[in-house]
């Protein structure tokens, strides 16, 4: 698989479902999240907008969500 095919993978956030693709590295986006401030690391949903804002992932809102064990379209105890 070649780079920029592997940076484009879709996943789904562990907390909250929402399913989205990555546009950089793992490595460049956890280089990020760590040197955020403390206030803009508060959610899940904040730190994803942050992402979303500089490019580095693209959120996908298809309506197809996951639960928090990372079953898709959510399960019998969720």
């Amino acid at each position: 698989m070649n780079q920029s095919n592997k940076n484009q993978m879709e996943h789904f956030a562990k907390h909250g479902g929402t399913k989205f693709k990555t546009n950089v590295s793992a490595d460049e986006i956890n280089q990020y999240v760590n040197d955020l401030p403390p206030e803009k690391k508060e959610s899940m949903y904040e730190v994803m907008k942050q992402l979303e804002s500089e490019l580095m992932i693209t959120i996908i809102n298809d309506g197809i969500l996951s639960d928090g064990e990372g079953e898709i379209g959510g399960s019998q105890s969720c």
